[in-house]
């Protein structure tokens, strides 16, 4: 009985791996290419590369619990399967889409009597974590906290805002990075030259302006890269020597949208930013707009864009609108929090605000002053008046002695030595007659009053 018994559990595990392989190759590309190794992941350096935390955690079989952050495409799914190919953990993964409590009790339930068994951990993969609502969450808590299961968490969102602090606390979080082009790159070249997993059997050759293209819609997904190079290659016929000759316009065609003159590495990069530089400064929203959709459409990396929105709102704006900074910087934030397409309009919305600002260059110029003092003349020691006096010897020697107080006077101001005794009556900022500077050009002119009645 019990032979016929091992026999029958022997042909069930021949037919579920044969059902896996066959449902392997008809996956898509990107299931078929996921790696399942270290050796065959791309990216993710600064967790993952050799000596690395994460790295050691998972070779020596010591993985605590953890939540992985990171874009679309990243790696996050491939970085579980890998985890559960290289411990001696039981792997279960759920989505948080589809799962319930009552999955998710099974599971416990399972890793239980596993733990009793065979003394095997059981790891529990939730894709979407931040799917799941408080109640969910809370079902896990105690059995991460005692070891019975360990978890690994996988979000596009920022983790502090969806996990619940208890279990978030039991948990090391690692931010994944978006893929480089580079990266991209990598994957795309390695999908066309496989010929047991990916495409190499189809003989497949993009042109160059075809692969940038590509590069640049992935918008730094592998799993979107993959889809178009796969849907690219399958509706491309065979030439005379069998091989596909994917071009630009079969990808425009697959992705359904042209690819703009535009290079991210080249002249056209830097062309284009400073003519948005130009526009806004020139108080052009129309202009401004143009160039930076301009670059969005054509793959730029929106952050590059968001700092340099920052840097104007300082240089160019200023302070006759100190609430410039405070948009670009949201702009910058909202890229972060919702990512792209959606972070489009963000950016949008600080490139018009900044366009359409009083314009201010007073700053710039009062820090270049600055900068030039500070090259030319001596390191000059801070007035004594105007260090603290921390110990009883500091202030025996003159440390703070005679300092004003300004909120003791009227108006809050009094006159008082703040700059080194060499650089007296220097003036570095002055500021302009636009927008809040005319404010700050009258507050100043009012206490230089003062003092001239002195």
């Amino acid at each position: 009985m019990s032979s016929n018994s091992n026999y029958g559990d022997n042909a069930m595990d021949m037919f579920e791996q044969q059902f896996e392989k066959d449902k392997l190759k008809e996956a898509p590309l990107a299931a078929r290419m996921r790696p399942a190794s270290f050796d065959e992941f791309v990216g993710q350096e600064h967790i993952v590369g050799k000596g690395r935390v994460l790295r050691r955690a998972i070779e020596s079989n010591k993985l605590p619990s953890i939540v992985l952050w990171g874009p679309p495409g990243s790696g996050k799914t491939t970085l579980a399967y890998i985890i559960a190919s290289t411990t001696d953990s039981h792997f279960s993964p759920v989505s948080a889409v589809s799962a319930g409590v009552a999955d998710l009790r099974r599971i416990i339930e399972e890793a239980k009597e596993r733990r009793k068994l065979n003394r095997q951990r059981t790891i529990l993969f939730i894709d979407e974590i931040h799917r799941f609502n408080k109640s969910q969450q809370d079902a896990i808590l105690p059995f991460v906290e005692d070891g019975t299961i360990t978890l690994i968490g996988a979000t596009t969102e920022n983790p502090s805002f969806e996990v619940i602090s208890p279990l978030l606390s039991r948990c090391q979080v690692f931010t994944l990075k978006p893929l480089t082009g580079e990266e991209i790159r990598i994957i795309i070249f390695r999908a066309m030259k496989d010929s047991l997993r990916g495409l190499g059997a189809l003989k497949v050759e993009m042109a160059d302006d075809a692969l940038e293209h590509l590069i640049a819609m992935s918008n730094n997904d592998a799993r979107s890269a993959l889809n178009i190079l796969e849907m690219s290659a399958l509706t491309t016929p065979a030439d005379a020597s069998d091989k596909r000759h994917i071009s630009l316009a079969v990808i425009e065609d697959t992705i359904q949208q042209r690819a703009l003159a535009y290079d991210k590495g080249g002249e056209q990069h830097f062309d284009t930013i400073s003519a948005l530089h130009k526009s806004m400064r020139g108080s052009d929203p129309d202009a401004s707009l143009y160039w930076l959709a301009r670059m969005l459409e054509a793959g730029e990396d929106p952050l590059y864009i968001a700092r340099r929105l920052v840097r104007f709102a300082s240089e160019d704006v200023g302070m006759a609108d100190p609430q410039a900074l405070v948009v670009a910087m949201a702009a910058q934030q909202a890229i972060h929090f919702i990512g792209m397409p959606e972070g489009n309009l963000a950016l949008a919305e600080a490139a018009v605000y900044l366009a359409t600002a009083p314009k201010s260059n007073s700053l710039y110029q009062a820090y270049t002053k600055i900068q030039q003092q500070l090259k030319q003349g001596p390191s000059e020691s801070v007035p004594l008046h105007l260090r603290n006096p921390v110990t009883s010897l500091m202030k025996d020697i003159g440390y703070g002695k005679d300092y004003k107080y300004a909120h003791d006077y009227p108006g809050h101001f009094v006159r008082q030595q703040n700059l080194p005794d060499s650089l007296q009556g220097k003036r570095f900022y002055t500021p302009g007659d636009q927008g809040y500077e005319k404010q700050v050009s009258e507050r100043l002119k009012g206490w230089q009053q003062e003092k001239d009645k002195e």
